[in-house]
């Protein structure tokens, strides 16, 4: 679980994204830092008995920075008003599908996970896969407990049938994705509750046959 004030700060944050409410505030993000990254551990504890491919994992692989990269956005506030963590055999920084959790106060928490925006020879291996296993992709997505969690699987898609396929192939709805994504809310009160990593982990352990599809067509 986390802490209340781990929320309170973030919520006080997105309204002073400043440097010097936050210079004046250090002592708050730090105790949040520390309670998300606490929680950070416990996940990577308990995945690692899920998916053998992400033990050894450390905090520092998964989290990422609160400081943005203002250098090419029209935002130039300097702070997120959320806390990430990726968890996929590599850490964050890594080219493969994973897990994902952030922490946004207001309705913005969600678990999640897959593939964001792959590099051109990746995508084209997962629509490959996609392709020429598409009965076992989509019994993976049209799992009763997978849709109840996620729905279905996200992410940008062109307009047209990307090059090499028709567009009356069955798959085609997802061969046409940019990135491949699945997501769950998590509410403000639930981030809170005892439950959160156990739920966190369920989330996880339902979306690992997803993960394991798309990094097995970029081996």
């Amino acid at each position: 679980m986390l802490q209340p004030s781990t929320l309170k700060f973030l919520k006080s944050l997105k309204l002073n994204n400043n440097k010097v409410w936050f210079d004046e505030h250090r002592t708050e993000y730090l105790a949040a830092k520390d309670d998300f990254e606490s929680m950070v551990q416990q996940l990577i504890d308990g995945l690692a008995k899920q998916d053998a491919s992400v033990q050894g994992l450390q905090v520092k692989d998964c989290v990422y920075r609160i400081y943005k990269d203002v250098r090419f956005s029209k935002d130039k506030t300097p702070y997120k008003t959320n806390l990430g963590a990726a968890f996929q055999p590599g850490g964050k920084k890594s080219t493969l599908a994973g897990y994902y959790f952030q922490l946004e106060p207001g309705g913005n928490s969600f678990a999640g996970g897959g593939i964001w925006m792959p590099a051109a020879p990746d995508l084209k291996k997962i629509r490959q896969e996609i392709d020429y296993n598409f009965h076992e992709f989509e019994q993976i997505i049209s799992n009763k407990e997978f849709i109840k969690h996620f729905g279905k699987v996200d992410g940008d898609a062109l307009k047209t049938a990307p090059q090499g396929y028709q567009p009356d192939n069955p798959a085609i709805a997802y061969l046409k994705l940019k990135s491949v994504l699945v997501s769950r809310p998590v509410t403000d009160e639930a981030c809170t509750q005892p439950s959160l990593v156990r739920d966190i982990l369920k989330t996880f352990a339902i979306m690992q046959p997803l993960i394991r599809f798309l990094n097995r067509a970029m081996d």
